[in-house]
């Protein structure tokens, strides 16, 4: 059938747009088939480092192709998580056109030079045992009080070394619960990556300390006044002795035994104390002061009592019971 046949047969307006139909089809030109689909070529290397925590396929491999967006979505895929920091991990061809499959990439576009074995190393930096010593001696040194005291550190026991990801390493020594820096005590070192918590460790640490101590020089008896000839000071080491040792011989002097006390015993503060001024029946000045007026009178006292302790004293004129503050063995004074 001619057009003129079709003409004569359809009406003018269908005619009119199936020669239009016509006409524009004989113009357009279809794509050759070799550009409807792109080839990127991929050759992965036999061996790579890496740092981060991933490993992407634009790490392992050289990716060469003509659309530049799609080879850096094919650079961008996820091949799987890093191995720990010092540690390897193989792949090999299978499990690399697995994942690109799981990428939603038809294998058809692309070209995979993949040797036999594929393997990925994580960076990483070795802190080593001498370090970890230095930076816990370093901690203990600027927090234990060196006032007329010497500080030794016998020992210190770290793990060997640690292996930790690339980056900005830092340290954050942390004091044992007890807070005492002295004697044997557990020390914990936290280590931090960029800023982030990556790994603790612990450190054993024996610590002497050196100081000053009160020590008797002879046996002393139940309510002995010490004096100086009773004591001495010797160089101790204080982690070996109770936390109330005495080490200030103006401490100790002016009081007495509270109980019997061996030579060459470490005085502590429950050991030793202050004697009464006055004792029960003892008479008294009791004072009274209150905006700059002082009021006197006489008392007795009620019960035994040591410098600054508030006993119960009779006012022997008014008979009424006060409660005042030891000043002396002849005063004591009342409150406001």
């Amino acid at each position: 059938m001619n057009m003129y046949s079709l003409k004569t047969k359809m009406p003018k307006c269908l005619y009119t747009g199936l020669v239009f139909i016509l006409t524009a089809a004989s113009l357009w030109v279809w794509p050759p088939a070799s550009d409807a689909a792109q080839t990127a070529v991929v050759r992965v290397h036999d061996r790579v480092e890496i740092d981060g925590d991933e490993v992407l396929l634009g790490q392992i491999a050289v990716i060469e192709g003509n659309d530049a967006r799609w080879i850096q979505q094919l650079k961008e895929i996820v091949i799987g998580r890093a191995p720990l920091p010092g540690k390897t991990r193989q792949y090999d061809q299978r499990y690399l056109e697995m994942r690109l499959k799981q990428h939603h990439v038809d294998l058809s576009t692309v070209v995979l030079e993949v040797p036999q074995n594929v393997e990925v190393a994580r960076s990483s930096v070795i802190i080593e045992e001498h370090e970890l010593k230095r930076v816990v001696s370093d901690f203990i040194l600027r927090n234990v009080s060196q006032d007329n005291k010497t500080v030794r550190i016998k020992e210190i026991r770290v793990p060997q070394s640690v292996i930790l990801p690339k980056g900005r390493i830092a340290y954050q020594v942390v004091a044992p619960r007890s807070g005492q820096l002295m004697g044997k005590c557990s020390i914990a070192v936290d280590l931090s990556v960029n800023g982030q918590p990556h790994k603790k460790v612990w450190a054993t640490a024996t610590i002497e300390i050196l100081g000053p101590v009160v020590v008797t020089r002879k046996p002393l008896g139940r309510h002995k006044p010490i004096t100086e000839d009773d004591i001495e000071l010797q160089t101790m080491d204080l982690s070996d002795l109770p936390v109330d040792v005495l080490t200030d011989p103006g401490v100790v002097l002016g009081k007495r035994a509270r109980r019997a006390i061996g030579a060459q015993t470490p005085l502590r503060a429950d050991l030793i104390e202050l004697p009464p001024l006055v004792k029960r029946g003892d008479l008294v000045v009791i004072v009274a002061e209150a905006n700059g007026l002082k009021i006197t009178t006489r008392g007795q006292v009620k019960k035994r009592g040591r410098l600054g302790e508030l006993i119960p004293v009779i006012n022997m004129d008014s008979k009424k019971i006060l409660y005042a503050r030891v000043i002396d063995s002849n005063t004591v004074k009342v409150d406001f």
